[in-house]
């Protein structure tokens, strides 16, 4: 579309620069050279050297001469300073210097002479000059937009290392600190159950246990994750695993899921895990034996995940919490273009609501 706009313009130019000059008693042979070279315009952007063949009869014995210098520049633009380019450039600068008939070239005197060369050549290079500019700025660009990419490549390779020591990095402190002490966790309380004298402290012995065993496991999946620097989607759980986290919570649950994680972002599915398995954890440090419900549902494009619990039955054992896990929980829904709340309830309860767009 702006190839065929270029070709109206031109066409409309050098019939006007044609039209504003021909005189009345102009022969008909030079109208027709001149019209031939208006005419030829079109053929500049495919054609360059024929185009300017066809102009230069135009411009010699007619008033094409704007024709000629568009055709010029084309040419330029397509070849540079290549010979065709020399060699035409020749022929405009010729017609400009030499004029039609003979006997009014020969009629005129050095300085005029003088001063048609010194046209021709501003006739001739002007057109030269600008074509070559714009192919020169149009590479320049190009080998700037490539500059640009190889730098963002460069930018990209130099996140990746840096990601990859701190991965590394961070493998060796959880491998070498927290799953040293997460073990020690696991075989006291193996002891404890083997030495304890009531259910009660076995049973909870085992649990602890249980739950060291499993955050080991996990803790092991993670670190290999970190070593082999591969993606957080190969193994972090999703929706499809709310009902296994639910059932062996060791808490009363009672779960409402309308959702399929067919439907559910992969980036989504795995908030509403982390949401469900964040509140549960939280339910059994702060309101153990509470009655607890966990909700999921997909209503108008939002995934909304509501954890509600009773107050505590028991006395709370007033085990350690930052309150870091709410918090990430409100930065994962933020970024996820979602909502996140928290906070007590009138019968002294607990309730953690996070929605997520779904698009």
């Amino acid at each position: 579309m702006r190839g065929i706009a270029s070709d109206i313009a031109a066409i409309i130019i050098a019939a006007l620069d044609v039209w504003l000059v021909i005189p009345e008693e102009a022969p008909t042979y030079s109208i027709w050279l001149s019209g031939i070279a208006v005419l030829a315009m079109p053929l500049r952007r495919h054609f360059p050297c024929l185009a300017v063949l066809l102009t230069v009869p135009g411009f010699f014995a007619g008033w094409a001469q704007l024709a000629a210098m568009i055709a010029l520049g084309t040419l330029a633009k397509r070849y540079l300073l290549n010979w065709r380019t020399l060699v035409g450039a020749l022929m405009v600068g010729l017609c400009r210097f030499v004029l039609w008939p003979w006997s009014e070239f020969l009629a005129l005197t050095w300085r005029e002479h003088f001063l048609d060369a010194i046209y021709g050549v501003l006739v001739a290079g002007m057109p030269v000059a600008i074509g070559m500019l714009i192919t020169v700025r149009q590479e320049l660009s190009t080998r700037i937009r490539q500059l640009a990419r190889s730098r963002a490549r460069e930018q990209r390779l130099h996140t990746q290392t840096v990601r990859s020591a701190e991965r590394a990095k961070l493998a060796r402190e959880m491998h070498d600190v927290v799953s040293h002490q997460v073990t020690l966790i696991a075989m006291q309380a193996g002891a404890l159950k083997v030495g304890a004298h009531d259910d009660e402290t076995r049973e909870a012995a085992e649990t602890i246990r249980a739950l060291s065993t499993r955050t080991l496991e996990e803790l092991r999946e993670l670190v290999g994750v970190l070593r082999s620097g591969g993606d957080e989607d190969d193994y972090q759980p999703g929706l499809e695993d709310i009902s296994t986290l639910v059932h062996g919570c060791d808490v009363s649950v009672k779960l409402a899921m309308d959702a399929s994680p067919e439907q559910l972002p992969a980036p989504v599915s795995r908030a509403a895990y982390r949401t469900v398995q964040e509140a549960l954890t939280n339910v059994r440090k702060h309101a153990a034996g509470s009655s607890t419900s966990v909700r999921v549902q997909v209503s108008a494009g939002v995934l909304l995940v509501e954890v509600r619990n009773g107050p505590s039955r028991v006395q709370s054992a007033g085990l350690p919490s930052g309150g870091h896990g709410l918090l990430g929980l409100q930065e994962r829904a933020c970024l996820l273009g979602g909502t996140f709340t928290s906070g007590s309830t009138r019968d002294g309860g607990f309730r953690v609501r996070a929605t997520y767009p779904l698009v």
